[in-house]
């Protein structure tokens, strides 16, 4: 958390580097606990830690340590609000989509770009929005203070604009917590304790993130070929979901598969090989091996991206009861 070096003569940041905290996953606190934490929402988006001299300007790093002020010139306005005061905020980056649900797809859309004629144009197309959730300088050391001061200390800065916020959490509720998130399309709730200082590139159990997940049985339509030690075993397999006009490709799921249903997998798929593909929709995967769409599985997913696709899916198990090998 020290001071950066400066580099060339050049003086160092008014404030120190900081890593993001991390939450571990898992359940929400037992309700007997529940009066010691804090619910907050969880945003399906980039996380992002906001760096600001008091110049006027921010600069924004990515929970990988990249530089990401250029992809987003939308959110430069926030250094005037807090011109005065060096400060290190914490965040998520996200994108609404028509309905005003975060959507990752879209948000990657916005990812890694630097041209600035093209990051322009995509912020006025694809609009990014900072969700701010702590302080952990604000021309001192916040780190050791407790959660709910540092929470009292950000709500106090009044940071508010066209493409950032500052919002509310709800303590001692994690059901009612829960639900509200449900009801608005969220990936789910992060509980954090209310006394837990901020700990630097910690994954800890004092943040925990509990994650809205659904079932779905997929047929499988093909599949790509593991790397490594799963050469020639199934990677992922090929996802569809059957409507109306046919089988419709809705992702591919590698996640979650042992090896031994690799192996499985292999043998089933081996023995029913198509020569073209079985969905009605194109396929953005490479070195398909197709497969008649006989096989289905049970996936956990998160939620639907804006083009249709699983997000976040995971593979469960295979269905005999649902599937025909003829």
């Amino acid at each position: 958390m020290a001071p950066t070096p400066g580099g060339g003569g050049a003086a160092p940041p008014p404030y120190p580097v900081i890593r993001p905290m991390l939450a571990v996953l898992g359940p929400l606190p037992p309700e007997a606990e529940q009066a010691d934490w804090a619910f907050e929402a969880k945003w399906d988006g980039a996380r992002c830690l906001v760096n600001v001299p008091g110049d006027g300007t921010v600069r924004l790093v990515t929970r990988a340590g990249n530089d990401a002020t250029a992809t987003y010139p939308e959110l430069g306005p926030l250094g005037q609000q807090l011109r005065g005061r060096p400060a290190v905020l914490d965040g998520e980056v996200v994108v609404l989509d028509p309905a005003g649900r975060p959507d990752f797809g879209l948000l990657q859309r916005r990812m890694g770009v630097l041209n600035p004629r093209r990051t322009a144009r995509l912020a006025m197309e694809l609009p990014a929005q900072l969700v701010l959730f702590d302080v952990m300088y604000l021309a001192g050391p916040l780190v050791d203070a407790p959660y709910h001061a540092r929470r009292a200390v950000l709500e106090g800065l009044g940071l508010a604009g066209p493409n950032w916020s500052v919002p509310g959490y709800l303590a001692g509720h994690g059901d009612r917590a829960w639900q509200a998130a449900l009801r608005g399309g969220l990936e789910g709730v992060v509980a954090k304790r209310l006394s837990s200082p901020y700990l630097p590139g910690v994954r800890s159990p004092d943040w925990v993130k509990t994650k809205h997940v659904e079932t779905l049985d997929v047929v499988i339509g093909g599949w790509t070929e593991g790397h490594g030690a799963l050469g020639g075993l199934p990677g992922s397999v090929l996802a569809g979901v059957v409507e109306p006009d046919g089988l419709r490709f809705v992702g591919a799921v590698g996640s979650g598969l042992s090896d031994p249903e690799r192996r499985d997998l292999a043998h089933y798929l081996g023995v029913i090989p198509l020569d073209r593909s079985p969905f009605v929709n194109p396929v953005d995967q490479t070195g398909v091996h197709w497969s008649e769409p006989r096989l289905v599985a049970e996936i956990t997913f998160s939620g639907w991206t804006s083009a249709g696709r699983i997000r976040h899916p995971v593979w469960h198990r295979l269905r005999p009861d649902l599937t025909r090998l003829d």
